[in-house]
């Protein structure tokens, strides 16, 4: 009998640690570079739909290195940040691992996400011209190259153009028009700066305002942002003096930037990181990106809230983001020669 108990415990523990017959945690660990308040209504919706708790790290700098450092030990089973060139040194730097599937691969178009599936695309991020009501014409400027010429001497302000959105942008500019040819859009650009590159986009919008510069660098949601801001009502008229245009229409297509995720190497908690990926992938979840952050879904089919809608259609540019995040060093070398 002594025997058999001692069988029987030998098998419960097997049994267990299998993870037959236990409670399977329901939770997933989430380190984000986005703030929580931004992405908690997303998590508070996956929440009540799985019973699975979200917890958030926020993390604005070093999260690669700290997930790095934590190795095997870490409690981060996915990664939320935003640029792509971020979202793929995690994987550069082996700290995400292959997810298959089908799901994300189905809502998440090829050209957004990793062909090895270590990261995916959640939102659109457009870098846009927003220009002066008042003293720039509609149609005078059309395509991000238009920023090169003289005619904008001294009425464009941009943020640093060392921050990922420029440097992006600059990486998208190499892979159509080649090294040279960017290097001398950016040399003219900087010509054309109204000031020194200085705050963030905001801060550009509020240039335009003050009659500093006509023509600013900016992502499309801080546009909402601003013209919704009830605790800062000085914001909503920086918004109204401004006019949206999505560039190179006629070519390429307005440049994309995304926020993404990635299932990390060493995840406690596999699943429930995958399921809330592909949470974020589909139709309500993408809803919401317009809704409250005033990004563009992932999914063209899903349809998007009526302020975003207002700012009008464009086509966006469809170049691999893979590509812009391997051009992105060679577009840091530009802006710092340059001195943008």
């Amino acid at each position: 009998m002594k025997c058999l108990a001692a069988s029987l415990s030998l098998a419960a523990v097997g049994l267990t640690a299998l993870g037959i017959g236990s409670a399977v945690a329901k939770e997933v660990n989430i380190y984000s570079y986005r703030q929580e308040f931004l992405i908690r209504p997303f998590l508070d919706k996956f929440t009540a739909k799985t019973g699975i708790k979200v917890n958030v790290v926020f993390a604005k700098k070093g999260m690669a290195k700290r997930i790095a450092a934590e190795g095997k030990n870490t409690k981060a089973d996915a990664v939320l940040t935003v640029d792509i060139s971020r979202l793929k040194r995690h994987a550069d730097k082996g700290l995400l691992q292959e997810i298959d599937s089908s799901l994300l691969q189905k809502n998440i178009p090829a050209h957004f996400r990793d062909p090895k599936g270590q990261w995916f695309g959640l939102s659109k991020r457009v870098r846009i011209l927003a220009v002066s009501k008042d003293r720039v014409k509609e149609g005078t400027i059309k395509r991000y190259e238009d920023l090169a010429d003289p005619k904008w001497k001294g009425r464009i302000c941009t943020r640093k153009g060392s921050h990922v959105y420029n440097r992006a942008l600059l990486a998208s500019i190499i892979a159509h028009n080649g090294e040279q040819a960017a290097e001398q859009w950016a040399k003219a650009l900087v010509s054309n700066l109204a000031r020194k590159p200085q705050g963030n986009d905001r801060a550009q919008a509020k240039a335009v305002y003050q009659g500093l510069c006509d023509v600013a660098l900016m992502n499309n949601y801080y546009f909402g942002k601003m013209k919704f801001n009830k605790k800062k009502p000085v914001q909503q008229k920086w918004a109204k003096s401004l006019r949206l245009v999505f560039p190179n229409q006629a070519d390429r297509g307005t440049h994309i930037n995304i926020s993404g995720a990635g299932v990390t190497k060493y995840a406690k908690n596999k699943a429930n990181a995958v399921a809330l990926i592909e949470f974020l992938s589909e139709p309500e979840a993408q809803f919401m990106y317009a809704e409250r952050n005033y990004e563009y879904p992932i999914r063209s089919s899903v349809k998007i809230s009526n302020e975003v809608n207002s700012w009008g259609k464009f086509t966006g540019d469809r170049l691999p983001l893979g590509k812009i995040a391997d051009l992105s060093p060679m577009a840091q070398k530009i802006i710092d020669r340059v001195g943008w």
